[in-house]
């Protein structure tokens, strides 16, 4: 059965524990004897939204049998450290944002970022000037301004920044905010046009490795830090919007001959750089080619990706995902973008829009993944604006006409994992023995153990979560 016609429930698992911060070590085992397990559920057909739906305790148990279903959890094994997981603030966010009432802004607010009454994003992203979801095209410099001296960043002032600096009180007074550039400005490229792909022109490599500077400062200027950046959005996108393309190579260049040095030059070297920001399936030959120079690798935290690679049918590659892992451990993979597309109204509650979230995450985490940040946190009734009507969902709209939020589906499933799974958490091994299930676990540092399982079937599924000690809870 395909995942778009089934319906999916996940559940939380969360122990409370008595070991400390030393459970990275398989000398510290988590200890589920007598322990309480909370269920959180979601669940189509039903009224069930990252509800309460009871709580269990761990039972001892004896060797499984091949009849059962079960999800086996070792938490002495562990993985990546977690970092978080959060949303795209994109001009077309803040603009209809901005539309809403003073209480419902706050509503919204509370519904991404706070930990106790919302579902405790932990991580922003926003563009370096315009992307398709602005309501206009537009950068920081007048045309052929190629010394910047006119660089000004008025045009965030009106909607992004006061939101983004919401969010940031919201968020108890800071989140690490990742910034990514969709086009340098038309007189850069070859096409003199910011909108359909386009080269940056190597005469203007300095300059475009400056306007990150200029960004970066002028944002941290008015008291918003920037954790990090990537290098280009979609580098192999000719879109109808802004899009710039870069080979492989071409991105390694820029990036070991100008951008890195600059910004360590600019006293920014410790911003962390993200490459590719594009689909799974061309990910392995841009992090060689990247990562195999050591010129290039010397500036680069991570590798990230998108999941529109689907967009032609078949499944997410992300097996590619694990190769990187055992190329290059000791760099970073991070989703930076993914929504689902072609918006249609009647489909605000359209349920497999969710299950890729949830397919998606739990695949993406379990190959390694640190870090996964859906796009736009709202838009409008239109699924905008969008200045080249790409139109698209978000986890929350709103109706503009009315005041009214929308919550769908995804924004509940993405829940599961960012309400409860909180930075610094470590994952550990987790395995179904049913491939109708899917399921990641964490490890909090406060002790709380996650484990969320995804039911891809359209039917009740019976299982027990077994322990690495013989421990059980029955679902």
């Amino acid at each position: 059965m395909k995942l778009s016609f089934v319906i999916a429930a996940l559940w939380i698992f969360l122990s409370a524990c008595t070991q400390t911060t030393e459970h990275t070590t398989s000398s510290a085992p988590f200890d589920a004897k007598g322990k309480e397990a909370k269920i959180y559920t979601t669940a189509d057909s039903t009224a069930l939204r990252l509800s309460p739906t009871g709580s269990k305790t761990f039972q001892a148990a004896g060797q499984p049998l091949e009849t059962e279903v079960a999800i086996f959890v070792n938490p002495a094994k562990t993985f990546q450290s977690f970092m978080g997981i959060g949303g795209a603030v994109t001009d077309a966010s803040a603009e209809v944002f901005a539309t809403l009432s003073a209480e419902k802004q706050q509503a919204f607010l509370k519904s991404y970022f706070d930990k106790a009454e919302g579902i405790g994003y932990s991580l922003i992203s926003t563009s370096i000037h315009s992307c398709d979801f602005s309501s206009e095209s537009y950068t920081y410099v007048s045309d052929e301004d190629t010394a910047l001296g006119t660089f000004n960043i008025e045009h965030d002032k009106k909607h992004r920044i006061p939101l983004i600096k919401k969010i940031i009180e919201t968020a108890g007074g800071k989140i690490p905010l990742y910034v990514s550039p969709w086009s340098p400005p038309a007189f850069m490229k070859d096409n003199k046009n910011m909108l359909r792909g386009g080269k940056l022109l190597p005469e203007f490599y300095p300059s475009w490795a400056q306007y990150y500077v200029k960004f970066i400062k002028a944002y941290e200027g008015l008291d918003i830090p920037i954790w990090g950046l990537t290098v280009q959005n979609e580098p192999m996108a000719t879109q109808t919007w802004e899009s710039c393309i870069y080979t492989a190579e071409e991105e390694r260049d820029f990036l070991k001959n100008h951008l890195g040095p600059t910004l360590k030059k600019e006293g920014l070297g410790d911003k962390k750089i993200i490459v590719w920001d594009h689909n799974r399936d061309l990910i392995n030959h841009r992090a060689e080619v990247i990562l195999s120079d050591p010129e290039a690798s010397q500036y680069v935290w991570g590798i990230g990706f998108h999941w529109y690679e689907t967009w032609t049918g078949g499944e997410p590659m992300f097996s590619n995902l694990d190769q990187i892992n055992d190329s290059y451990p000791d760099k970073n993979l991070i989703f930076t973008e993914g929504c689902n597309e072609k918006f249609d109204t009647a489909k605000y509650q359209f349920w497999p829009n969710a299950e890729r979230y949830g397919k998606s995450m739990i695949n993406d985490f379990n190959q390694g993944t640190v870090a996964w940040t859906d796009w736009n946190i709202l838009l409008d009734e239109t699924g905008g604006p969008n200045h080249v009507k790409n139109l698209c969902f978000a986890p929350v709209h709103t109706d503009t006409r009315t005041g009214e939020l929308i919550f769908t589906p995804s924004y509940y499933y993405i829940g599961h994992f960012s309400k409860f799974i909180r930075p610094n958490a470590k994952r550990v091994s987790t395995a179904p023995s049913r491939s109708a299930l899917l399921s990641t676990s964490f490890l909090n540092e406060d002790g709380t153990m996650v484990t969320v399982v995804m039911n891809m079937t359209n039917k009740p599924v019976t299982y027990k979560l077994y322990m690495w000690d013989r421990k059980q809870l029955k679902k």
